[in-house]
C-alpha cells in the first residue's frame, strides 16, 4: 500500500508494454516542469492550456522515437495562436513558447464563450499545419513530417498524421489542468502504439485485433482527473487501466524544464545579421535580446556589438 504522504513520481515518461498483443505505450506526467515553463510568460489561460497540451504531446511522441538530439513539435495557423513550438531533448530537457494575437483571442472568447474553446484547435489555431522534426546534429539529415491541423485537439491532429503519413496504428490521450483554484499547471498523456511482434507470440490475428481494440477502449476510459492527479502514481494508474491485459512497466525517464539558450548562442545568431543592421544596433548603445522560450534577457553594449561585425 502506498502511504498517503509518500511523494508520487512526477515529470517523467513511464514506458510500458501490453503483452501478448505487441502494444507499446508511454505514460507522461508533467507537474512542476510544465508549471515552470508556462509561468515564465503571462499567457491567457486558453493559450497556456494549448501550449501545455503541445508540450505534453511533444514528450509523448518523442518517446516513440529512437534518436539522439532534439524532437520539435511546431504548429502554425491563422487563428488567435499563430505559432507554438515545443521541444524535448533525449536527456529530458523540455521547453516551449507560443505567439498569439490578443485581439483575435478576445473575439473568439466573446463569440464562443469559455465552454469548449480552451483546447479547441479550430477555435484557437484555425487552419494551418503541425510539424514534427527530429534534429540529431549537423552531420545528420533532419527528419520532418507535416500534416494539416485536422481535429478538435492536438491529439486528434497527431493521430491524423499517423494515419496519413506513417501507416502506424496509435492512440493518444492528453489532459491538462490546474490544481485547485488557479493553482499550478499539470498535464498527463497516454500513447498506445501497435508494433510488429518480435519473433511472434503465437497469438492468432483475430486475438491481436481484439486486444488492440480492448486496449484502446481501456485507454479512453482514463479520465482527465486521473491523468493529472498528483496523488495517483503512474504505476497505479496503469494497473488500474490495464491489469487484466498483462501490463509490464520499464524504467522511467526523467523530464525537466531547461532552456538551451546561452550568451554564446545569441552571439552566434547576431553574427549572422547583415553588417548594416549590426551598425544600427551599435547606435542604440544597448541591445537587448530576449529568449522566446524562457524570457531570459541578454544585453550587449555598443562595444560588444562592434566585435560581432565581420572584418
Amino acid at each position: 500500500m502506498i502511504s498517503p504522504t509518500a511523494r508520487v513520481p512526477d515529470d517523467l515518461v513511464q514506458p510500458f508494454r501490453i503483452d501478448p498483443f505487441a502494444l507499446r505505450g508511454r505514460l507522461v506526467r508533467l507537474g512542476p516542469a510544465l508549471d515552470h515553463i508556462l509561468s515564465q510568460h503571462a499567457y491567457p489561460a486558453p493559450v497556456a492550456a494549448m501550449l501545455g497540451e503541445a508540450i505534453t504531446l511533444a514528450v509523448v511522441l518523442a518517446g516513440a522515437l529512437k534518436y539522439d538530439g532534439i524532437f520539435t513539435l511546431q504548429t502554425k495557423g491563422d487563428g488567435p495562436i499563430r505559432l507554438m513550438v515545443a521541444d524535448v531533448s533525449t536527456d529530458g530537457a523540455v521547453r516551449g513558447y507560443a505567439q498569439y494575437d490578443q485581439k483575435k483571442l478576445d473575439m473568439v472568447m466573446r463569440t464562443a464563450g469559455d465552454a469548449g474553446v480552451e483546447l479547441s484547435v479550430p477555435g484557437l489555431l484555425g487552419g494551418g499545419y503541425i510539424a514534427f522534426t527530429v534534429d540529431q546534429g549537423e552531420d545528420t539529415d533532419r527528419y520532418q513530417g507535416i500534416v494539416e491541423l485536422a481535429g478538435a485537439t492536438l491529439a486528434d491532429c497527431a493521430q491524423h498524421y499517423f494515419r496519413q503519413s506513417e501507416q502506424i496504428q496509435a492512440g493518444i490521450k492528453l489532459a491538462i489542468g490546474r490544481t485547485g483554484s488557479g493553482g499550478a499547471w499539470r498535464a498527463g498523456g497516454l500513447m498506445l502504439q501497435r508494433v510488429p511482434p518480435e519473433g511472434g507470440y503465437g497469438v492468432i490475428a483475430d486475438d491481436v485485433e481484439d486486444g488492440w481494440r480492448r486496449a484502446m477502449v481501456l485507454m479512453s476510459s482514463a479520465t482527465a482527473d486521473e491523468l493529472i492527479d498528483p496523488g495517483l502514481s503512474p504505476h497505479r494508474l496503469l494497473f488500474r487501466l490495464f491489469h487484466e491485459e498483462g501490463v509490464r512497466v520499464y524504467n522511467t525517464h526523467p523530464l525537466e524544464a531547461r532552456c538551451r539558450c546561452s550568451r554564446e548562442r545569441i552571439e552566434t545568431i547576431l553574427r549572422a545579421f547583415p553588417a548594416d543592421e549590426l551598425d544600427d544596433m551599435q547606435k542604440e548603445r544597448v541591445t537587448t535580446v530576449t529568449c522566446e522560450f524562457c524570457s531570459r534577457r541578454y544585453t550587449f553594449d555598443a562595444d560588444e556589438i562592434s566585435r560581432l561585425v565581420p572584418v
